[in-house]
């Protein structure tokens, strides 16, 4: 991606360094969207947060001098893609007759409080509803490279691109339809649900990709791919079977590679948001 030198957003908080220890846990106001490497934890991604309440947070650790320029840059590529983001996503709702509110990001490290309650750099980038923020570890970057296998820069531009997606669809009221269905459908119709409102989030973050290219001429060669090398790295399907050695489709939260794969490479294919309706799609 091309982001050398180019605007950075100020909607970042930089709380790298500051711990979330002491604060209170879980039970804030909102929904917490939780990335799917939680699966790598524990089948369940509250029970993390439960434990964080208990435990207080993860220990500090001092970087290097090379280790902090590495991340230092790192958050500076992190302020362009949400610039980008905002510049998108505030065009695209002026065209709908709608006025964009732009989210913040916060950088944290081990640990942090949110609206939504506490959590640790284990659930993976999450947004909370509850403040309109997006949260992410930037370690959970070099995981996604480690351990997924999803190397390059636009495979961590693919993941701020979803997260601020369930910002959209928070704005336009989708989350709160969706979260309202909780307790008024079985456990397996509810996990459906979610499957689609994070299928729309990746349709979403190709939507965004589409019109930074279009507006501002972001992309470089293989920057597609590394996106949705990503997004399929984290289907459920490809997460439960390395974890667990068989897949519970039942359990699914977010869908297999193959559908996280087709909806973000619809989004920027076409960049039209009224193509992304996942929840009334007879095949996801």
């Amino acid at each position: 991606m091309k982001w050398s030198g180019r605007r950075q957003s100020d909607n970042v908080e930089d709380r790298r360094g500051i711990s979330g220890k002491g604060i209170a846990g879980v039970g804030g106001v909102g929904a917490i969207i939780i990335a799917v490497i939680a699966f790598f934890i524990t089948k369940d991604p509250s029970q993390l947060l439960n434990t964080l309440q208990q435990t207080g947070g993860a220990q500090q650790e001092q970087l290097s001098p090379e280790a902090q320029a590495h991340q230092d840059s790192l958050a500076s590529f992190i302020g362009v893609v949400l610039a980008d983001t905002e510049d998108v996503w505030s065009k695209l709702f002026n065209e709908m007759g709608k006025t964009y509110q732009m989210p913040k990001l916060v950088m944290f490290t081990g640990a942090v409080q949110s609206a939504c309650g506490q959590a640790q750099s284990a659930v993976g980038p999450f947004y909370c509803s509850g403040d309109a923020k997006v949260y992410l570890d930037l370690d959970f970057l070099e995981q996604l490279q480690q351990r997924l296998g999803a190397q390059g820069d636009f495979a961590q531009a693919y993941i701020v691109a979803h997260e601020v997606g369930h910002h959209v669809q928070n704005l336009l009221g989708t989350l709160d339809e969706v979260h309202g269905m909780n307790g008024r459908l079985s456990e397996k119709e509810y996990n459906e649900m979610t499957v689609r409102l994070e299928l729309q989030a990746d349709f979403l973050a190709g939507v965004w990709a589409h019109h930074a290219q279009k507006m501002k001429n972001i992309l470089e060669h293989g920057d597609i791919d590394e996106a949705m090398n990503a997004a399929g790295a984290v289907g459920d399907d490809k997460i439960q079977m390395e974890n667990q050695g068989y897949v519970v489709p039942d359990s699914f939260t977010h869908g297999t590679s193959a559908q996280r794969v087709k909806w973000f490479k619809l989004g920027f294919t076409t960049g039209d948001i009224t193509k992304g309706d996942t929840f009334n799609a007879r095949v996801l």
